[in-house]
């Protein structure tokens, strides 16, 4: 089994600069909020104090252009090609004397990384080279891939090798990429490999009339610890959780974002590693903004839903619209309340980022009514014949565990082995009090039918198809999903990356293909030789639009589902 037993960090590219200066009426003081003395505790830094919060402006992340763009003329099948490099770089966080520039390890050289933007039905050939310092895997979460390109554990490139990802980039959603190398995702993750990518479809869109284009913003929330030099306090090491004092928004900590009074659509991502969030934009007098959610994990819910805060577990994505118009001239603060759940507080998690809003609008484009029905989603039908599963997800002598078997037990670790196409209830439990598990399923979108446990049930803004469910402490929640389109072994863990990397990860077989290969393919072992990563000697493109794409085309791998 693959292990890693530590971690070297190397410095190299600088990131972003700041281009803008921030507004001095919205930096707050150390007694902004609450008193020193009720906070307690609460108002410890375990970084050096960070000073300048909502000092500087949010930075969007790029979109990636692709490098060739291939089309098959006996299907139609666009394939876009897009090359990205794991890299070292280096970012300014803190200034002062004694104070390093931060050494990171992102997706071309920045973090987050570039996002990739797409439409419907476009196939992506992504090339993920290996210049870091670590060996990683990449999943793009949230994406219906094939087993070898879904990001196996296991299926790792070594430092100095590739590999090519398919994506099928089926229907319209927020998705992100991100490390999953066995025993190593936290420190990857942490240390910068995660990314935006969002799928669109423009004829929806446009009848939609949602806001697009600059009115439309990731936001990649994360929260890290530093050290008295600036460099960071890994997660390398960690068994339980790992709670950061500094907040960071697209890779900034606690930034400003200007905006016009009118609405915006944002595309929340909390990518932290064990950190959950409950936020809240409010006005300086504490009144909290409706939060307009139009999507959760897997695209548009059928109605949007109200909601004046939004519980964000790790990996989880909504897409939210709030409308500015009203606040003209105003500041306005995302919050996160102190003693949500089980994180850790410092003294200023209780803030992610500000919002100043001027008073000129530039483009009425996409700002109308947003619809009251969005779209009509195909829920699969709960009865009493469908086949129910019981997983426990707890901690047993102090290993992470999944009915009490880890990613590492290999003879054991596949516990579901569904019919293809068939619809399955999983009832997902966290067994005890002290942690809570987002739990992620690879391949399926699931819809959440009932919460227990605790003290809420089922959030009205989960209403949508999903592919992550927050467990708090003591809760079960019970989803139903389609294990469809594909056949093979996929993946399904707590997405707390400390808990993830502590083997709180098991398999399912959807056509129990690795005991019967028959239902299966060349695609379906996602430990197969034919997709494994292979030496990088660097990119000759005429290769590729010769060679490489019309060989991937002709596999038909993402036949229509």
């Amino acid at each position: 089994m693959f292990r890693i037993n530590s971690i070297f960090i190397l410095a190299a590219l600088s990131l972003f600069s700041g281009s803008l200066a921030a507004p001095t009426s919205h930096i707050l003081t150390r007694d902004d909020d609450i008193s020193l003395a009720a906070r307690g505790v609460d108002d410890d830094w375990e970084s050096p104090v960070y000073n300048n919060l909502f000092g500087k402006p949010l930075v969007i992340p790029n979109v990636l252009a692709p490098l060739i763009t291939y089309t098959n003329t006996s299907t139609g099948e666009i394939f876009d090609f897009y090359e990205i490099k794991i890299q070292a770089l280096t970012q300014q966080i803190y200034t002062g004397s004694g104070k390093q520039a931060t050494n990171l390890v992102g997706y071309n050289g920045q973090v987050p990384g570039p996002t990739i933007k797409t439409t419907t039905g476009r196939r992506s050939v992504v090339r993920f080279v290996n210049q870091g310092t670590l060996p990683a895997s990449v999943h793009l979460h949230g994406s219906p891939s094939r087993p070898v390109f879904d990001g196996w554990a296991e299926d790792v490139m070594e430092v100095g090798e590739y590999k090519d990802y398919v994506y099928p980039n089926h229907t319209p959603r927020t998705l992100w990429y991100h490390d999953h190398a066995v025993h190593i995702t936290a420190v990857n993750a942490f240390f910068g490999q995660a990314a935006s990518y969002i799928v669109y479809d423009p004829v929806q869109e446009a009848a939609l009339g949602l806001p697009q284009d600059e009115y439309d913003i990731p936001l990649v929330i994360v929260d890290r610890t530093y050290q008295n030099n600036a460099q960071l306090v890994s997660p390398a090491g960690e068994d339980t959780s790992y709670y950061g004092d500094i907040i960071h928004v697209n890779g900034v900590p606690w930034p400003y974002f200007n905006v016009q009074p009118r609405k915006y659509r944002f595309r929340l991502l909390n990518a932290s590693l064990s950190r959950s969030y409950k936020a809240s934009v409010q006005t300086s007098s504490g009144s909290k903004l409706p939060l307009i959610v139009i999507a959760t994990d897997a695209g548009y819910m059928e109605h949007p839903v109200s909601t004046n805060d939004i519980i964000l577990g790790i990996a989880e994505r909504y897409e939210i619209v709030i409308d500015f118009t009203n606040y003209a001239g105003q500041t306005l603060t995302m919050r996160n309340p102190r003693d949500f759940s089980r994180n850790e507080d410092f003294a200023r998690t209780n803030y992610i980022m500000q919002f100043v809003v001027g008073n000129v609008v530039a483009s009425t484009a996409n700002n109308g009514p947003i619809p009251t029905d969005l779209v009509s989603l195909n829920f699969p039908v709960d009865s009493t014949s469908v086949v129910q599963r019981h997983f426990e997800f707890g901690r047993t002598n102090s290993e992470w565990r999944v009915n009490g078997i880890g990613f590492d037990d290999v003879a054991n670790r596949i516990l579901a082995k569904p019919v293809p196409g068939s619809v399955e209830k999983w009832e997902l439990e966290n067994t005890g009090g002290g942690w809570a598990h987002p739990i992620h399923i690879h391949l399926i979108d699931f819809k959440v039918l009932t919460r227990t446990g605790g003290t809420r049930g089922v959030e009205p803004y989960e209403a949508g198809f999903k592919d992550v469910v927050f467990l708090d402490e003591n809760e079960t929640a019970t989803v139903i999903a389609r294990f469809h389109p594909w056949s093979g072994q996929y993946m399904f863990h707590c997405h707390n990356l400390v808990h993830e990397d502590g083997d709180m990860m098991a398999a399912f077989d959807v056509g129990d293909t690795k005991a019967n290969p028959t239902p299966g393919d060349i695609f379906s072992d996602p430990n197969g030789p034919t997709f494994a990563a292979q030496p990088w000697t660097g990119t000759d493109l005429t290769t590729v639009a010769t060679v490489t794409l019309p060989y991937l085309a002709g596999l038909d791998i993402y036949p229509p589902f």
